[in-house]
């Protein structure tokens, strides 16, 4: 495997109409590849966001016909870079619900490996900002890992980042790499986006690539924060798109730098079983005290 690459994280503004953001994603993967890049990410949601649920899965395409997974699978065929597709709404025959799934795809237009998103974001945000996921997508239930031409990456999706065992069960089965694409909020990115991706990356000693979405999405009223970040394993974040406009940023990808950061803290190696935590309660003061 090559030690060193060039990733490219392509930041989208979606709309809620899929011809759109498929000749966006064509056309910054050229650019992306002609400024160098040798694996080139895209976001969460990379197909469309709906106005709401109904459009959601009225507009969910089957794998077989699924426009930006083509669109995809020829951008690498064309490019001869290696691609994420960070993920789309897919059909399955038979179920109400749809997935949310990621591809790993070679430069040859291959599908190398696909991961359904496990922790589906149910959440109440302040001021009114509401998700439920569970109603639209069903989970995943596996952990995937998949070789390329550079290491092993741990493919993830946005929520899954607030749930740090999964990483380290990643970089315990060989992770160099974790793949983060996401389309997360303004409120909780500007809380949490930075300091979750750095944390990810400190404590599995693996770079983090977390291409994402950004902006007010056309069709809808969903605002989402940006900032694509790649990360090295020592926390030092390589490339940041902002949050004002779509784009691609470039990150310098050197993996001697995971053994480096594992060498001086080696905190994989130090894991130890342990007993759940029992309560302790304590004793209740007597009424006469």
């Amino acid at each position: 495997m090559t030690a060193t690459f060039k990733a490219g994280l392509i930041q989208t503004n979606v709309s809620n109409e899929m011809a759109e953001n498929v000749a966006f994603v064509r056309e910054q993967t050229r650019l992306a590849r002609d400024s160098g890049a040798d694996f080139i990410m895209t976001p969460e949601n990379t197909g469309l966001i709906g106005a709401n649920r109904a459009e959601t899965l009225a507009k969910a395409e089957v794998e077989e016909s699924h426009p930006m997974l083509a669109a995809c699978r020829t951008a690498a065929r064309e490019t001869g870079a290696w691609f994420l597709l960070g993920s789309i709404h897919v059909r399955m025959p038979g179920e109400e619900q749809i997935r949310n799934r990621s591809y790993l795809i070679d430069a040859n237009g291959g599908v190398v490996a696909s991961y359904d998103k496990i922790h589906m974001f149910d959440v109440q945000l302040a001021g009114g900002e509401s998700y439920r996921e569970s109603s639209t997508f069903k989970p995943g239930e596996k952990a995937v890992l998949a070789e390329t031409p550079w290491g092993v990456l741990g493919m993830t999706i946005c929520y899954d980042l607030r749930f740090p065992y999964l990483y380290r069960d990643l970089a315990h089965a060989g992770a160099t790499m974790l793949a983060i694409p996401s389309s997360f909020t303004v409120p909780t990115g500007q809380a949490h986006w930075h300091a979750l991706m750095r944390a990810r990356a400190i404590e599995t000693g693996c770079f983090v690539f977390a291409p994402a979405q950004v902006g007010t999405h056309k069709g809808s009223s969903r605002k989402t924060y940006g900032h694509s970040v790649a990360v090295a394993p020592w926390g030092e974040v390589l490339a940041d798109a902002g949050g004002e406009k779509a784009g691609f940023v470039i990150a310098e990808v050197d993996l001697g730098k995971v053994a480096e950061a594992r060498r001086m803290v080696p905190s994989l190696t130090h894991d130890r079983s342990y007993a759940a935590p029992v309560l302790h309660k304590a004793a209740l003061a007597k009424a006469a005290e």
